[in-house]
């Protein structure tokens, strides 16, 4: 749970995500085009990790995103804060876009 954390907390974009799963994809489309560069950790080789994303609340575990180290959601939470229009303050207000 602590290298999640400290994953989650280097960058101001992070995703955690599996290869696998096409709204990993599609979620890491949409920060590229909002012109965010967020840190991808793939979990495909790595129970542990998706273990503790599970523990620290992430659900569905995969994908997890962390906008200025604190967990925003998953895919359905993500796509609710860009239709809103929240999405892309948070990401400059975390400093991962800057306009």
């Amino acid at each position: 749970m602590d290298r999640v954390k400290d994953l989650a907390s280097k960058k101001a974009a992070v995703i955690f995500t599996k290869s696998s799963c096409c709204m990993c994809h599609s979620i890491k489309a949409l920060f590229y085009e909002l012109g965010a560069s967020p840190a991808i950790h793939e979990v495909d080789h790595d129970a542990d990790m998706e273990w503790a994303l599970q523990r620290l609340g992430c659900n569905p575990a995969i994908p997890a995103v962390f906008i200025g180290g604190k967990y925003v959601g998953s895919a359905r939470d993500v796509i609710s804060l860009h239709v809103d229009g929240s999405l892309k303050q948070k990401l400059i207000e975390a400093r991962a876009i800057w306009f």
